[in-house]
């Protein structure tokens, strides 16, 4: 072909074999493998001369692999082991995680008894004094807008009571009120009477009502030996200050009245076992062994009344317990309400039958003790305010005028 302007001529002499364009994965000619050794010393070997060229990139290309595997790594999270794999070699713990099953190799982890149960629940929630607030419930009265979520409100509505909650242990009778429980509340605890449904609604004075209140009593006895003070409080009680101030420093067995005929130690006072303070001591312990086994001596009798009778006994006072009654003034109820808000501790929706009328009630209280709050301090307003209750709960007339026909409700 001749040369033009676009076209120049092609130089047709032939390639010397190192001068050809080759790939890295050629295979030499002849010529290359022939050449000098001088010129392989010194890197004249064409073959090495492609040899160097086609690993020199790889320095590079294995920085930049790496580079993005470290980068995969850093930005992909990190997949969960598949559950076989957690099953080999691992620690129970880490099995029971993963799967509700324990592993072949390993034994299930041995169970709290209620014993050791109590013990833990009862230090978790204690004083530095070993003092503890207790309330027992069964699932009809835990439900959602039942007692329970009034009792707790009462708490945190009340003056300088919301952190007492840190020492309430809720005494949960049947599955359903611990279930309940454990939603709404830090200590709790499920306590079983073999044999004994606590279940549903147990009304006043029938045979399954005296099973639970002596059942209690037994429980309580056994809070004592454990070495623990407590506050017993009804789930009907409503806190609205703190009453351990109130207390008396001598008495070991202190309980609030349904009516209240003035002395803390007149035993014509009228008890109500709803709302009791006591200190762990032998006094008391063997006052409420004495008290619970005197249910065999009265039988079908309510637990509160039996207290009315013993507390007459000569062996009561020869075993030198110290039985203090609480004023109304300060621990009151529907029976006999608390006349002064500005000194009140607690109020009980006593003498009062039927939860509808409870919660009714309990809910106008709340509704008082909230009015009563709001007003400005040191005002002639707050110092007249009173109660609007009892109003389904109201007492018919003469309920206290005939005493040995009194009930306690």
């Amino acid at each position: 072909m001749e040369s033009s302007p676009f076209f120049p001529a092609i130089n047709r002499s032939p390639v010397l074999p190192w001068r050809k364009t080759r790939s890295c994965l050629s295979t030499p000619s002849a010529a290359m493998k022939s050449s000098s050794p001088a010129a392989s010393v010194f890197g004249g070997n064409p073959a090495d001369a492609i040899t160097r060229r086609c690993l020199a990139p790889l320095p590079f290309l294995v920085v930049v692999a790496l580079s993005l595997i470290l980068l995969y790594r850093a930005t992909t999270p990190a997949l969960p082991f598949p559950q076989s794999s957690l099953r080999v070699d691992q620690a129970p713990t880490v099995v029971a995680a993963v799967s509700s099953e324990p592993p072949p190799s390993s034994s299930p982890p041995p169970q709290e008894g209620q014993d050791e149960r109590l013990e833990r629940v009862l230090r978790e929630a204690a004083t530095e004094d070993k003092t503890v607030i207790l309330t027992s419930l069964n699932g009809f009265w835990s439900a959602p807008g039942s007692v329970l979520d009034l009792f707790l409100e009462s708490f945190r509505v009340g003056d300088g009571t919301r952190e007492l909650l840190n020492h309430l242990v809720i005494v949960a009778v049947d599955d359903k009120a611990y279930e309940r429980c454990l939603a709404v509340h830090r200590h709790c605890f499920d306590f079983k009477t073999e044999g004994v449904d606590f279940s549903g609604e147990k009304v006043f004075n029938t045979p399954e009502y005296l099973d639970m209140m002596w059942a209690r009593l037994d429980f309580l006895r056994l809070v004592l030996e454990k070495g623990y003070n407590f506050i017993f409080s009804d789930v009907d009680v409503m806190w609205f200050r703190n009453p351990l101030p109130y207390f008396y420093a001598d008495g070991d067995f202190q309980i609030s009245c349904d009516n209240f005929l003035g002395g803390p130690t007149n035993l014509k006072n009228w008890p109500n076992n709803g709302f009791n303070y006591v200190k762990s001591n032998h006094r008391s312990i063997e006052f409420y062994k004495y008290w619970y086994s005197s249910r065999l001596r009265f039988p079908g009798v309510h637990e509160q009344n039996v207290l009315n009778i013993i507390k007459y006994d000569p062996y009561v006072s020869r075993m030198g317990v110290s039985i203090k009654f609480l004023s109304t003034e300060r621990f009151g109820g529907f029976c006999e309400p608390s006349r002064d808000l500005n000194k009140v501790c607690t109020m009980h929706a006593n003498c009062c039958i039927g939860l509808g009328k409870k919660i009714d009630d309990l809910r106008a209280m709340l509704d008082d003790w909230r009015k009563f709050m709001s007003l400005p301090q040191d005002t002639e307003m707050k110092r007249r305010f009173s109660w609007s209750i009892p109003q389904s709960c109201r007492l018919p007339p003469g309920f206290f005028s005939d005493k040995e026909q009194k009930h306690h409700l």
